[in-house]
């Protein structure tokens, strides 16, 4: 009884074998396949580059690509000076908001850089609104250090997105002009109105 078992068995073993060969035959072949790795030449192409140049008018997925000096702050001559979204009430309302949440812990709500966590000990940063340094930077200068860190900032890309990181970067400029503003820079017919506190300094 035991003869057909083993009869079978054997009769099966060479499908079992081909079938095992497929299956290890597939494993990584479709990653170690013949190709062309980039930078490499290639004899397929007449000009014996591997490499294709994209067709016209191509619009690139690649992150970035589309407006560079949008998501770094950098342009080809440098920081922007000027920001890459049109100013508006609404603009700076939200960068205020943000950097009310983000920053102030460190630099204040007025840009000195006496935040909450620096009267606990932490190092202070250096002012906004007194250091010419940072008062003669351009808005980019302020994305940059958002979206890359500075010193002991960390980064906050991952934290505030892209149109956030230019709507602080315009409220630190507004914030810079505020504080050190001059009466006579008030344009005729302009009405300020100062908020209790700071009436009462």
């Amino acid at each position: 009884m035991s003869r057909p078992r083993t009869g079978r068995a054997l009769r099966l073993l060479p499908v079992l074998l081909a079938a095992s060969l497929l299956l290890t035959a597939c494993g990584r072949n479709m990653f170690d396949q013949p190709k062309v790795e980039p930078f490499e030449s290639s004899a397929f192409f007449a000009d014996g580059a591997g490499m294709r140049a994209p067709v016209a008018n191509t619009v690139s997925r690649e992150f970035g690509a589309l407006d560079r000096a949008y998501l770094t702050g950098q342009g080809t001559q440098g920081m922007l000076t000027d920001l890459p979204i049109p100013v508006s009430l609404e603009l700076l309302q939200r960068g205020q908001q943000r950097y009310d949440i983000y920053c102030s812990p460190c630099h204040d709500y007025d840009g000195r850089g006496t935040g909450a966590v620096v009267r606990r000990g932490f190092p202070q940063p250096a002012s906004f609104v007194d250091e010419p340094r940072l008062l003669a930077a351009p808005v980019g200068y302020f994305y940059n250090a958002i979206t890359n860190g500075f010193g002991r900032m960390l980064p906050y890309a991952s934290r505030v997105p892209v149109e956030d990181r230019w709507a602080i970067s315009a409220y630190v400029k507004a914030l810079q002009l505020s504080q050190n503003a001059d009466p006579a820079d008030i344009p005729e017919g302009v009405e300020v109105v100062m908020p209790a506190a700071e009436a009462a300094r």
